[in-house]
């Protein structure tokens, strides 16, 4: 019932001190000889070479699809992009501890099977027609059902990676709070973490094209509804009345013909006839919708480009700073934005990035505003490592960003602007 879908996100109510982070993070691998994104026999390859470093196999019918190892999992996206699910943690330190780790043991099976990395949020190379599919049964549904309400969805798909930043919540008070602020702040991680200039081997116009991506992608964007008081009433009513993507029975994923999560709770999908959704089916069905801040049992930020090493957890310590440690000061900001202007800015961020204004002031001073803010919270919280840095650490290239009005897109278009080749992208 509805009421037993207000209870689910109740129950992601956490103690002040299980506060945590998690971050996912997905990237594009290339052949190296032929320039070509793997495939899924390469796939298998590389989950083959990562089973020594203590990495279990999961299987949907034969094929091996992730890779687990404790709480955290490697899973394949529709073409191919390897995306690592991150255990979650107390601090940022333990979040990069992880990234840095899996990052060596990619890098080690790449180097053994002739491949190589890009850490971008848009495919610079390959074609959508020429990108490999993985044999995953819920992707080939979404492949014909997507594009009908949203025209570049199989580009968000097959063509895009993304940061994503996953933060707990107290209450629904908090909830609220922290829901927001995120939303208000996805014109801002636009700008600032823009990633992707380039498609098919030419500047693409925009700084972030994967926001313009998801901004044309079905069940996605940034609802205004997303700029008020959002309760979790208010969410479960939205995903109840939202058509269901599909439904998984069995070890299989059924279409369901059109029909939304509320016919499926009255019991009234077809191919299904009287059965209603269990815990699992919820799940899967809050996992299909696409916005760019989204509930579980946990707050997911979905607005991040990807990007290299030095510069991967900049966002997961901006947004920890500010959600964590200096919630109502940064609130009080937003609070006086008009919800309209952010929408505006929303659509323009991918292109016009830290020029893009809101309320008299362009993200590149918003930017530095909040920056502030984010790192008086990790420095208030003072989480440190071995050698007595606290998160704020994590801040450096963000720093770097704003003091020098360059973003990773910026750089990235000068440069190619200059060599007229993409091979400085490779990791």
């Amino acid at each position: 019932s509805k009421d037993d879908v207000i209870a689910y996100f109740q129950e992601g109510n956490k103690l002040q001190k299980q506060l945590n982070i998690g971050v996912e993070h997905e990237k594009f691998i290339f052949e190296k000889i032929t320039g070509r994104r793997i495939n899924f026999r390469i796939v298998e390859k590389i989950f083959n070479f990562l089973l020594k470093f203590d990495w279990k196999p999961i299987k949907e019918s034969k094929n091996v699809v992730a890779l687990l190892r404790g709480k955290q999992k490697i899973t394949l996206e529709p073409g191919n992009q390897l995306e690592l699910s991150g255990e979650k943690f107390n601090s940022v330190h333990l979040i990069c501890e992880e990234s840095y780790k899996f990052e060596n043991e990619l890098k080690q099976a790449c180097e053994s099977l002739n491949l190589k990395m890009i850490s971008v949020s848009y495919d610079p190379i390959s074609r959508l027609k020429d990108v490999p599919k993985t044999p995953k049964q819920r992707y080939k549904i979404m492949t014909e059902e997507m594009p009908k309400n949203g025209k570049l969805s199989l580009e968000m798909m097959y063509q895009t990676c993304g940061t994503q930043i996953n933060l707990d919540y107290t209450s629904e008070n908090d909830f609220i709070k922290k829901f927001k602020l995120s939303s208000y702040l996805v014109p801002l991680s636009i700008a600032v973490f823009a990633n992707s200039p380039v498609k098919e081997s030419k500047l693409n116009g925009y700084l972030s094209y994967r926001s313009h991506v998801w901004q044309h992608t079905s069940r996605g964007g940034l609802p205004k509804i997303f700029l008020e008081e959002m309760d979790f009433e208010k969410y479960a009513d939205m995903i109840i009345d939202k058509p269901l993507l599909f439904i998984s029975r069995n070890s299989q994923h059924l279409k369901a013909g059109g029909k939304t999560f509320k016919n499926f709770i009255e019991g009234n999908v077809d191919i299904i006839k009287g059965v209603k959704p269990t815990i699992n089916d919820l799940k899967n069905h809050l996992s299909t919708i696409f916005t760019e801040v989204r509930l579980k049992q946990y707050i997911e930020i979905r607005s991040v480009d990807t990007c290299e090493w030095n510069c991967h957890c900049a966002a997961p310590a901006f947004y920890l700073g500010l959600l964590y440690g200096n919630l109502n000061e940064a609130l009080e900001v937003v609070e006086k934005w008009d919800s309209v202007e952010v929408l505006n800015a929303y659509k323009k961020a991918p292109k016009t990035g830290l020029n893009t204004s809101i309320n008299n002031k362009t993200l590149l001073e918003w930017g530095k505003i909040f920056l502030k803010l984010s790192r008086t919270g990790l420095e208030k919280r003072s989480i440190k490592n071995k050698n007595g840095k606290d998160e704020s650490e994590f801040l450096r290239s963000m720093e770097n960003i704003l003091m020098n009005n360059k973003t990773k897109a910026d750089i990235t278009v000068k440069q190619f602007k200059k060599n007229k080749s993409l091979d400085f992208m490779y990791e």
